[in-house]
């Protein structure tokens, strides 16, 4: 068998700088690189010939929750503890 060498490329992309950082993080638990994440997202996309992953729209009545969420409406601090005993664990 012939080792053939990959022809690499250089690309730019935008990202949001507190995403990148913390994907980055978890990469470095799997000892991936921000390069290897992506190759193996691109990997992925082309065996599946489409995004590797389902990506839904949420219905209005999801969005607005999150939309709530994201400016901290209708929250409230909830314990461990709490959660446990609701769970019945």
């Amino acid at each position: 068998m012939t080792a053939t060498k990959e022809k690499k490329v250089r690309t730019n992309v935008y990202l949001d700088a507190a995403m990148k950082e913390e994907a980055q993080r978890i990469f470095k638990r799997y000892g991936l690189g921000l390069s290897d994440a992506f190759n193996i997202f691109l990997s992925q996309a082309v065996m599946e010939k489409g995004i590797p992953f389902e990506v839904k729209i949420p219905n209005e009545e999801t969005a607005k929750v999150i939309e709530d969420a994201r400016k901290g409406k209708n929250m409230s601090k909830v314990s461990l503890e709490e959660l446990k005993k609701e769970l019945g664990a």
